[in-house]
């Protein structure tokens, strides 16, 4: 049976994203044919993340509960970006085999690349379940005892679904590789609505729909975590079965994985891994930072709805940051590296475009936006309002930054991006953060500072956009990635 990507192509264009030598206006048709449901998909997922925050905010504890929320963001993107790493390899060895038309190294791959992912998923479980204690120690401030408990509370029932997440990330990655953007944004679409559902039953004692009165389960914070992790296993086992109709023939068992193909799937994802560990370790440093400011609790509350306000602007470009892996993968998979750089650029200049039109809205706008989401947090409001003017003056370059990142791992180059992460993050964010938003002396004797509280760790960030935008940029220029062997 063929994929439903395959199914999609009009009877008049059997192979749009394997043509070769696409005109400038073809180029751009075939990276938003795989970019645009990435787009559809993450624009659920920022609903999802704003509702999360509605619901929270909303119970009796809602100040504690989202002081909890923004101090347990870090964390959560560690264990979650860890499960992406399966997904960058997954998309690098299928769209690679399908754009040499390998199908049997395709299915092997996937296999392989499938049963890595469900073991690492129960190593993160192990580790992850008992670092919720390390997480509620060292990143919840000590004023607010109630947000400890409740992150620790979240974190627990949030490790259970890291097996699911990680079955899907490699799933998603797999799909993707055919050039089947669709099926992942369907399959986790549905997987968000159904997370939706879960919270509106679970967080609150219930809720008036006209003269009816629904009652709910009113768990408050480990209601959201049960929400979330019912809903990936749920997605994970729908997942498993929808790829198993297409040319991926995946099996719903996971047999361990031989040791060459092991080693070959984890020289791709372990760079990607450290890049995400990199850079979630690197936010972690960004939260104690914020957790020393003046006004810290309104700091650290404001950060996980800013985050999702902020995505509006380069949900584009992580659309745009798919589609590019995919087809540079699968262009050298046709060995046609210049294809690959046409289709890459093409997607970062649009990437950039419509960035750049997202950002001016945001920038304009931001306070209504931010007061809108957090109606019943004014002081969080407003430093997420703050937050959105300064990141949104180098969001073009964030994009630039996740497009060109995004085609070098879809060629199994993850080593490039890796240092410049640790460079960008590590060498200049955190250190810039501390001197800007810090008193001196705050660090040690003598330590220089300028005392700009929670404006100093959100231009920092700003400028680490635009230093991390151009660096990306001249390293895909470089072409390392050409040459990359999986």
């Amino acid at each position: 049976m063929s994929s439903p990507a395959v199914e999609s192509r009009p009877p008049d264009d059997p192979e749009p994203l394997l043509e070769r030598d696409p005109t400038p206006e073809r180029a751009a048709k075939i990276v938003w044919t795989l970019a645009w449901p990435a787009v559809a998909l993450n624009s659920l997922q920022t609903i999802n993340s704003l509702l999360d925050a509605y619901f929270v905010q909303h119970l009796e504890n809602g100040a504690a509960a989202m002081t909890a929320m923004g101090s347990l963001t870090a964390f959560m993107f560690l264990f979650g970006s860890m499960t992406m790493m399966m997904g960058t390899a997954s998309t690098a060895f299928v769209a690679r085999f399908f754009g040499a038309k390998e199908e049997v190294e395709m299915r092997k791959a996937a296999r392989q690349t499938l049963s890595v992912a469900f073991y690492l998923g129960l190593i993160l479980l192990a580790l992850a379940t008992p670092g919720a204690y390390l997480a509620a120690d060292k990143f919840v401030p000590d004023s607010s005892p109630e947000a400890k408990i409740l992150t620790v509370r979240y974190l627990q029932i949030f490790a259970l679904g890291l097996p699911a997440l990680n079955l899907i990330q490699a799933l998603a990655g797999c799909l993707r590789g055919i050039g089947d953007t669709k099926s992942p944004m369907y399959l986790s679409g549905a997987q968000i609505i159904l997370h939706i559902l879960l919270n509106y039953m679970l967080i609150g004692p219930g809720h008036q729909l006209g003269a009816v009165w629904l009652p709910g389960a009113n768990w408050g914070m480990p209601g959201a975590a049960a929400a979330l992790t019912i809903s990936s296993w749920t997605a994970a086992l729908i997942y498993l079965w929808w790829t198993s109709r297409t040319e991926l023939r995946t099996a719903m068992r996971f047999p361990l994985p031989s040791w060459d193909w092991t080693r070959r799937i984890l020289k791709i994802a372990i760079p990607s891994g450290f890049l995400n560990i990199l850079r979630v370790t690197s936010l972690m440093a960004f939260t104690l930072i914020l957790k020393e400011v003046p006004q810290n609790t309104a700091a650290l509350a404001a950060i996980r709805p800013a985050f999702s306000i902020e995505s509006m602007a380069f949900m584009p470009a992580f659309g745009l940051a798919v589609s590019a892996a995919a087809l540079v993968g699968q262009s050298l998979g046709m060995k046609d590296p210049d294809r690959a750089n046409r289709l890459a650029w093409t997607a970062g200049h649009h990437a950039a475009g419509v960035s750049m039109i997202m950002a001016i809205i945001l920038f304009v706008f931001a306070s209504p936006i931010a007061h809108s989401v957090l109606s019943n947090q004014p002081a969080a409001a407003e430093m997420a309002a703050q937050y959105i003017r300064f990141i949104a003056l180098t969001e073009v370059f964030f994009a630039y930054g996740m497009v060109m990142i995004g085609g070098m791992q879809g060629a199994g180059d993850t080593v490039v991006p890796l240092w410049l992460t640790f460079a960008v993050m590590w060498c200049v964010r955190v250190p810039l953060a501390a001197f800007f938003a810090l008193d001196p002396n705050h660090l040690f004797p003598g330590s220089p500072g300028m005392s700009m509280g929670a404006d100093g760790c959100w231009l920092a960030m700003s400028a680490t956009q635009l230093v991390q935008g151009i660096a990306s940029m001249v390293l895909f220029k470089l072409g390392r990635w050409r040459t990359v062997k999986i």
